[in-house]
């Protein structure tokens, strides 16, 4: 066997540089790219290896820098995501904080079933320099470090000990990576004395290797049972989920609605499922979800979800569906959501070919008119209730309703709109019409405030041909800003549209529902007297991320409030189109303006015992809505 005398992070680097992912007639590289900050953990193992590619071959593995651990990983998942899970960026961390600052892109990449690959270093394998800096010491397990706590996170974790790890490690890694049913955070832990010391890689090894997405085809029996059911069904009803993106399936989900008539409603994930103008196109569905999807699905008497897990969002806690004699045709590459509601009509298959399935076996089949009707009925009510939120309202600072509205006119249908946190995900689903399939990238599995930014970056990494525009409030934009000089300093063009309300917008709307007047949720001077210790004051903080964002070396554009606002929001936004560099855009808006109610609802608990008599009218309302629930199987 031919051998070449390598290091552990030498041959993973040129291992990683030969990964290709096949899916049909695409092929492209697996991992394009690594992302590293360096410290004592791997500068002389990961770090030295891609330096020395850098040299060797520059093309071999991109290194590219990051400001946060946690960022890296959220530029990875923003470009997994828009490369429909065939690629991901793999991400490299030193000894203790560097890689604990990894573990919520970790639990993020997971939640949301898109690869992110982690190389975490870790303390000494030999322990001949116990304990080292950085190091956690357990006593009663001294084999436990930080890393560790990657176990939960990742669906798949290893750590290479000893250098004859690294085959099968690796290997193994990247079957996860590429596995539809089971990809997410994928760590492979490498200690900073084996990352530098050498062994004999069998060439093999070294060469190029192939993984074909795998699009399972649906099993004859489960097809004709749940065939049989939609015929049988007066109205049925789609939830199309990220799964219908992530396997390409969108056009054949359009040509099955059209056909069949059912109408279909879309999770976050899902967004782009359809162009919001399909006629069987009801929009968002569940607690953020618009009054038509949400009307047809408590009368549905068949639900077909497709590539959906079924998240207490999309189900509005249980009280989405309220036919009694409900049935789940759940299609999903995964069982563990195939089989979610206790349905006894699985289809475990790739979404595309599960489609294409129905489509052949549906032949002749239609929705009754009436149905049909109430559908269009639904839609065009919507509809206009979408456009009035746009307004205009002539307001000097206007709401986020409107704010949408304005940039949605001012974008593309090629653009990309990005956000992960607050109240911005559930305006953005109920009034956002996306016109591309990957034109609606919202993280909203983990809803991780600080997302945004990294996530657009990865976005436009994967798009380098669509403008990217990232809407995202202030306090998510407080929680993971600094990725913007990655943005500058490597000429990757983003819109950040920066809603400042001056708080928690979301969950001071939420802390009113359950009776708790916005407590905590504005950014405020501290008000600390004999009488009161609290941030509910109305001195607002003197903070200007305009300021922050221009500090970065951004193009900043700061909408003054003014009854022209919208109309200075629209021009700022194609000012920034037409701009080559990153551009923010910094506008106030009123948090007290909601977006229209789409009926649906999202399950809190409410305090059972109160002194405060607005916790006592919430917790009744709550009452009434448990009442809703329906206790599904699963």
């Amino acid at each position: 066997m031919t051998t070449r005398r390598m290091t552990v992070s030498q041959a993973l680097i040129e291992f990683l540089a030969h990964q290709w992912t096949v899916d049909g007639e695409i092929r492209e590289r697996t991992v394009p790219g690594v992302f590293g900050i360096f410290g004592h953990g791997n500068v002389a193992g990961i770090g030295q290896a891609l330096k020395q590619y850098s040299e060797v071959d520059p093309h071999a593995m991109p290194y590219h820098q990051a400001r946060n651990e946690q960022a890296m990983v959220h530029q990875s998942v923003g470009y997994a995501r828009m490369r429909r899970r065939r690629a991901t960026y793999a991400s490299a961390a030193s000894v203790g904080p560097g890689a604990t600052n990894m573990l919520t892109g970790a639990a993020l990449a997971t939640t949301n079933r898109l690869p992110a690959l982690l190389l975490p270093s870790d303390t000494f394998a030999t322990r001949v320099s116990d304990p080292v800096l950085q190091q956690l010491e357990l006593p009663h397990d001294t084999s436990i470090t930080v890393n560790d706590a990657f176990r939960p996170l990742s669906r798949f974790f290893d750590r290479v000990d000893r250098p004859e790890k690294l085959f099968s490690t690796a290997l193994s890694a990247m079957r996860v990576l590429l596995d539809p049913v089971e990809t997410g955070a994928v760590t492979i832990s490498l200690p900073e004395d084996v990352q530098a010391e050498a062994l004999d890689v069998p060439v093999e090894f070294l060469q190029d290797r192939e993984w074909h997405i795998r699009r399972p085809l649906p099993e004859r029996a489960p097809l004709e049972r749940a065939i049989a059911a939609i015929r049988r069904a007066r109205r049925p009803l789609i939830v199309a989920g990220g799964g219908v993106i992530y396997s390409g399936a969108e056009k054949i989900l359009s040509e099955l609605a059209e056909k069949t008539g059912i109408p279909v409603g879309t999770t976050q994930a899902g967004g782009g499922s359809l162009h919001w103008e399909h006629p069987q196109n009801l929009g968002a569905i569940g607690a953020t979800g618009s009054t038509a999807s949400n009307r047809l699905a408590a009368e549905a008497d068949v639900i077909i979800g497709v590539g959906t897990r079924y998240s207490d969002f999309t189900t509005a806690s249980r009280t989405a569906f309220q036919n009694p004699n409900v049935v789940f045709i759940n299609i999903n590459v995964a069982s563990f959501d195939a089989y979610k509601h206790g349905t006894q009509l699985p289809i475990i298959a790739d979404a595309r070919e599960a489609l294409a399935a129905l489509l052949e076996e549906l032949g002749g089949y239609r929705v009754d008119p009436n149905y049909a009707a109430t559908s269009a009925r639904e839609k065009d009510a919507w509809n206009n209730t979408v456009s009035a939120s746009f307004g205009p309202s002539g307001l000097p600072i206007p709401g986020q309703p409107e704010i949408i509205g304005a940039v949605l006119g001012a974008s593309d249908p090629t653009d990309v709109v990005v956000c992960a946190a607050g109240s911005l995900p559930g305006d953005l689903h109920k009034l956002w019409r996306t016109r591309d399939a990957l034109g609606y990238h919202v993280e909203y599995a983990f809803s991780c405030m600080g997302y945004e930014i990294a996530g657009g970056i990865g976005v436009r990494r994967a798009a380098p041909e669509r403008d990217v525009i990232v809407m995202v409030g202030d306090g998510s934009y407080l929680m993971l800003n600094t990725e913007l000089v990655t943005a500058v300093a490597e000429g990757i063009k983003v819109i950040v549209v920066l809603i400042q309300n001056h708080g928690y917008a979301s969950i001071g709307h939420l802390s009113e529902d359950v009776g708790s007047q916005r407590f905590g949720t504005k950014y405020r001077y501290l008000e600390s007297t004999v009488e009161a210790h609290s941030f509910d004051g109305e001195r607002i903080l003197p903070v200007d991320l305009a300021a922050n964002a221009r500090g970065y070396g951004l193009d900043v554009i700061e909408v003054e409030p003014a009854e022209d606002a919208i109309e200075q929001l629209r021009a700022a936004v194609a000012r920034a189109k037409e701009s080559t560099g990153s551009t923010l855009i910094h506008i106030n808006s009123d948090p007290l303006i909601f977006a229209p109610d789409g009926e649906g609802w999202w399950d809190v608990p409410v305090a059972e015992v109160s002194a405060m008599e607005s916790t006592r009218d919430a917790r009744e309302a709550y009452r009434a809505h448990r009442g809703e629930q329906k206790p599904f199987l699963g």
